[in-house]
């Protein structure tokens, strides 16, 4: 995702400064022309907008926290963009650390998928003030066919969480018709045909279908919709509320990555029950 959210900066003629853990990453990035300094730290000194892409609070915290993270560099009046997908606890606790530094902090998940971040299709969910919003939206826009305010700093994460979890449930729920229609006699593949061209066929659904036959790099790795589904799971609780079917879809997801499917495609859900 950082990948193509970097290309589309570059190809829209931003001065871009690249980090990635793993320096061969940025090789291509270099020779489009971006800078390749050696820690976040050195990266968030060189710019003015300093944007995080990785995979869960984990990383994140990673990235912009400790001795050479992207926080100890930022200069103050920078504008700070945490587009992963995180939890809300966690996000609050970043902005408050960036307002501690003297930056301006929008949490700005995305919705889409690789392709998308390619293709500059990418949705942003942002959280913060509309006015630091506005002041870096032709940056955004560059990498996204939508840029939508949501309100207060966390909302950005909350939003994506929900969209996520919604995902998870359709997939997961996909999963198991596919194993009922298996333990029944049933043809799968013609079993997913009338499902996805009837009333279940919604777009996650289909591409759950559609990655049954393909053999493509994963667009989205598995053990991430089960951190995506766990994070919406203790926001809601945070928020009093008990998210049945996200539980219910957790626990899918879990089996799946307990049988070994986790760096796969989310859509290998749909084996997480090939063990019964």
């Amino acid at each position: 995702m950082g990948a193509g959210m970097a290309g589309r900066l570059l190809s829209a003629g931003f001065p871009v400064t690249v980090y990635n853990r793993s320096r061969a990453k940025a090789s291509p990035f270099v020779a489009a022309g971006a800078a390749a300094p050696e820690s976040p730290r050195e990266a968030a000194a060189r710019s003015d907008i300093v944007i995080s892409m990785v995979a869960d609070d984990v990383a994140s915290r990673s990235v912009w926290f400790g001795e050479n993270g992207a926080l100890a560099g930022a200069q103050p009046g920078s504008v700070l963009i945490e587009s992963s997908t995180l939890s809300v606890g966690y996000v609050k606790e970043l902005a408050e650390a960036a307002a501690q530094n003297g930056c301006e902090f929008l949490d700005a998940p995305v919705t889409g998928t690789k392709p998308h971040a390619a293709s500059g299709q990418l949705l942003f969910l942002v959280g913060g003030s509309a006015t630091v919003l506005d002041a870096v939206r032709p940056v955004l826009s560059a990498m996204s066919c939508d840029v939508i305010h949501l309100g207060p700093l966390g909302n950005g994460a909350r939003m994506k969480l929900i969209n996520n979890f919604v995902c998870g449930v359709q997939a997961a729920s996909f999963a198991e018709a596919l194993a009922m229609a298996k333990v029944s006699g049933l043809d799968q593949a013609t079993a997913a045909k009338i499902l996805i061209e009837g009333a279940p066929g919604s777009g996650i659904v289909k591409r759950v279908a559609a990655q049954l036959t393909a053999n493509d790099d994963p667009n989205f790795i598995l053990r991430l919709m089960a951190k995506d589904l766990a994070y919406a799971v203790n926001e809601a609780s945070a928020q009093g509320m008990q998210l049945q079917t996200a539980q219910a879809a957790l626990k899918i997801f879990q089996q799946a990555v307990a049988a070994g499917h986790g760096d796969e495609d989310f859509s290998a859900v749909t084996r997480a029950f090939d063990h019964r």
